[in-house]
Formats: C-alpha cells, sequence, structure tokens
C-alpha cells in the first residue's frame, strides 16, 4: 500500500520530476528556486476506523499540498487500491505546472483514499467518505480559502456533496462553505458543463492544433481534424467525451476503443455512443457486433493512426512499446501515459505529443469557474441574459427596417439569443484552451534548446511560478 508506482523504473513522482527537470536546464532557472518550487509544500497521511457491517474497519488516506503560491491549492481526491503517498505527491505536482499553464490562479493538490469503492455500499461510502472529509478539515487539508477538492478516479459528484456538507456542519458560519469542493451536483452548487469539461478541453486543444498549420506539418499530417483516424484508450468519462466530440462535430474517424478487457477496431470508424453503452450493458467492449475484437488490447496502441489518445490511468505508454507507436500525435488526456522513458523516446522519433498538464486542464478551467461561481453566490448569465437577449432582438429589428426583408429563422435564433451558463463555461473553457496552445507553440518555436511541447509547456509553468516567489518575495 505504501510503495510508490514504479514506471520505467521511476515512479511517477521521479517521473514528473525528470520532465521539469528537462525544462529547468533549457531556461537555466536558479537551482534554488527551481528546487523550492519542485518540493512538496506539505502532506499528511490519516488513518480512521469505520464501523462496517458490525466490524471495525481501518481506512488509510493521504493529501499532498505541492504549492501554496497561490491559494487555494486544488486537485481531486481519488478512491483506488493503486493510491499511495509518491502518487498523490506527484499528481499534486502537476496540478501545480497545469493550472500554471491554463492560468488558473491554483496552488497543485491532490488527494486519495485506499479502497477498493465497489466493496462497498452507498450508505457505507457515505460514511466513510465524511469520516475523510472530517479528517482532512480539522487538520486543515480542506477549505474554501486554502484547500479545495474536486472528483478524480473512483469519486464523483455524489462524493464532493457528502464532503461540502460534512464542511458545512463542522464550520456554520464560514459563508463560502460550499466552495470548500468543486464537482458537485448542480443543485448544490455545481456548475453546468463540469461532467464533459476534460473531454471537451481536449476537443478544443486539438482544434486549435489544427489551426496552425505548420505544427501540423511537423507532426506529419496536413488539412483539418475531419477524417482524422483516432484511436483512443478507456472510454470513461474524459475519453468518451473527447471521442464522441472530435467524431460528431469535427469528423473524426474513431477507429480503434481501448478498454480493460481487451480493444475494438474498425477501420471504417466506431460509433462512440453505442461503444458506449455496449460499455455500460457488459462491462467491456468484448463482443461488440461492428468492430474487430483484439484480446491483447495494449496492441492497438501500436497500430497506425493520426491521433492516439491515451484517457486512462498513468504509465501506458513505455520504453518497451514507445519504439513500436505509430500515432502521429500523441494527445494525453490522461494523467503520466507517457513515461519520462518512453517521452525521450518518442522525442527522437518526431512523433508530436500535447502533454498532460496541458491537454487534460479542460477539468480544472471549468472547476476554477464553479468555485467563482460558488463564491460570488450568483449563477453565471442570471444578470445579463436578459438584456443580450433584448439587445439581439433591437439589431434584429434595425436590421429588417434597414432592408425590408425578414431575417431567416436560423439566424433570428442565434442573434436573439441570451448566454446561459452551460455556454459562458464552454466560451471560457474554449478560450482558456486556445490561449494556452498558443502560449505552449511560442515558446516552443522562439528557442533553439525546446524541441516539445512539453518541454515548452513546462517552460511556461516554472516561469510564471518563479516570477510568483520573486514578486512576494520568497527569494
Amino acid at each position: 500500500m505504501g510503495n510508490s508506482t514504479q514506471i520505467s523504473g521511476l515512479s511517477f513522482r521521479q517521473s514528473v520530476d525528470h520532465m521539469v527537470d528537462r525544462a529547468i536546464q533549457v531556461i537555466n532557472l536558479d537551482l534554488d528556486i527551481a528546487t523550492a518550487i519542485k518540493a512538496c509544500s506539505s502532506v499528511i497521511q490519516v488513518s480512521f476506523p469505520v464501523k462496517i457491517k458490525d466490524k471495525l474497519e481501518l481506512f488509510t488516506g493521504w493529501r499532498a499540498v505541492h504549492s501554496i503560491h497561490r491559494l487555494p491549492s486544488k486537485g481531486g481526491i481519488r478512491y483506488a487500491t493503486t493510491v499511495n503517498q509518491m502518487e498523490v505527491e506527484a499528481l499534486a505536482a502537476l496540478m501545480t505546472y497545469k493550472c500554471a499553464i491554463v492560468d488558473v490562479p491554483f496552488g497543485g493538490s491532490k488527494g486519495g483514499l485506499y479502497i477498493d469503492p465497489a466493496n462497498y455500499t452507498r450508505d457505507e461510502l457515505e460514511r466513510i467518505t465524511r469520516r475523510f472529509a472530517r479528517e482532512l478539515a480539522t487538520k486543515g487539508f480542506l477549505s474554501p480559502s486554502t484547500n479545495v477538492p474536486a472528483p478524480d478516479v473512483g469519486t464523483g459528484q455524489r462524493e464532493m456533496a457528502w464532503i461540502a456538507d460534512t464542511y458545512k456542519h463542522l464550520y456554520p458560519d464560514d459563508i463560502n462553505h460550499i466552495a470548500c469542493v468543486t464537482g458537485k451536483p448542480i443543485a448544490h452548487g455545481g456548475i453546468r458543463g463540469r461532467t464533459e469539461a476534460t473531454g471537451r478541453g481536449v476537443q478544443f486543444a486539438l482544434q486549435e492544433f489544427f489551426r496552425h498549420p505548420a505544427e501540423v506539418k511537423k507532426a506529419q499530417m496536413d488539412g483539418t481534424l475531419e477524417g482524422k483516424r483516432v484511436i483512443v484508450q478507456g472510454l470513461g468519462n474524459v475519453g468518451y467525451h473527447a471521442a464522441k466530440f472530435l467524431a460528431e462535430e469535427d469528423g473524426c474517424r474513431i477507429i480503434g476503443i481501448i478498454e480493460r478487457d481487451g480493444a475494438i477496431f474498425n477501420a471504417d470508424g466506431i460509433s462512440v455512443m453505442d461503444a458506449h453503452f455496449h460499455i455500460i450493458e457488459n462491462g467491456g467492449v468484448k463482443g461488440f457486433a461492428d468492430a474487430d475484437y483484439i484480446a491483447a488490447g495494449h496492441q492497438l496502441l501500436e497500430m497506425e493512426c493520426d491521433i492516439l489518445i491515451p484517457a486512462a490511468l498513468e504509465g501506458v505508454i513505455t520504453a518497451e512499446n514507445a519504439p513500436n507507436i505509430k500515432a502521429k500525435l500523441i494527445a494525453e488526456a490522461a494523467n503520466g501515459p507517457v513515461t519520462f522513458d518512453a517521452d525521450q523516446i518518442l522525442r527522437e522519433r518526431g512523433i508530436a505529443i500535447l502533454p498532460d498538464a496541458y491537454l487534460n486542464a479542460g477539468g480544472v478551467i471549468v472547476l476554477y469557474f464553479e468555485w467563482i461561481r460558488n463564491l460570488s453566490h450568483i449563477r453565471f448569465g442570471r444578470i445579463e441574459r436578459r438584456f443580450d437577449e433584448t439587445r439581439g432582438h433591437h439589431i434584429i429589428q434595425a436590421l429588417e427596417a434597414l432592408t425590408g426583408d425578414k431575417i431567416p429563422e436560423s439566424i433570428l435564433q442565434k442573434l436573439a439569443r441570451g448566454a446561459d451558463e452551460s455556454d459562458l463555461v464552454i466560451s471560457g473553457l474554449d478560450d482558456s484552451m486556445r490561449l494556452a496552445l498558443q502560449e505552449i507553440i511560442n515558446t516552443r518555436n522562439s528557442s533553439a534548446n525546446i524541441h516539445d511541447y512539453r518541454t515548452a509547456a513546462y517552460v511556461i509553468a516554472l516561469q510564471k511560478i518563479a516570477r510568483s516567489y520573486l514578486d512576494i518575495g520568497v527569494y
């Protein structure tokens, strides 16, 4: 339980640190400030008993705070039997860099509970979660102003609602209690668009990438997203929404889907929706009618495609399979899917990688919007929506008066519609992902020493964090 996850001889934390070190060398960042940036600020381990079926069970969890250069520190809580302190610290570090890359003013944090949620009933999970929340809150690791969790592997809006309610009863005088977690149900302070936010962010990132013909050419492709062959590893929340949006809205062809029980392949394309429902009903992809089943699913990682989207857990592309990867672009929708050793091999082979620290930041961007919404105590669009609608009607009336013609219904509906919360969230997410990738591309092309998007992204993060340290006089 306490051992660190090993990836090609390196722990997950070491793999992240090695990638950061590469960026540190590129910009010749002062060693002292680099050491300060990389250090995990604090980490807590808690163990607590909960009565389950007339028997006391002991549970162990962690919460790591990597950086407090911005507050609150932000990061999910995962429930899994792979959780350990080193993994939590690595993910907290990734959150620090991720927030800096996409200009979200949070420090990085992460939490985890060593548990298999499938072994417990809903009521049991509620008791466990509320006790875990109490442990974190009373020890200073849960607060709307200093440390704000969110859903992660094995958790969702249900667990976030339990945590928020627990905090509220512990600190009833905190007027911002609802902002102590994000990723809550909409009826309890959540925000529309959160569920699909990370997958939508992957789509927006790829859309922006294909707006840069020179970058597309470097990746040995041309044209737009339309018709591009895509393989997705992991059709969970992130992989499903990314694949669905890319297929339905951008014309991509999803030719392969890899799951725990194997993979399915169809060169003509797979219906993401049909595959999704098949997985829900059958627990895997085996038996899916409209594609070939491949029992050794990992083999599909090495199949020729334009875009490979690893959207499950870390360490799926290693030094062993990296030499055989035939994708032209790898879009890291998961955290740490490419190990440090594999990253070096892929860079040498000229395979482009949109790094996890940028690509899957859609989730934290939208959760930032939720946190702001909670602190402001008002939903986005409530004040201005009807004003915008009225202004749209005035524009329509003016156009019709000037031209003497009726505006077509399809255009009329767009002009006369005020933006609701979902529209504003999607707009803000699109803008954030666009601007961040533009900065990454510009940074990569501005230096002969930066040869890949990952290093460029970490250079951006390090420069922003270092500037923050210098501005407040820490160094």
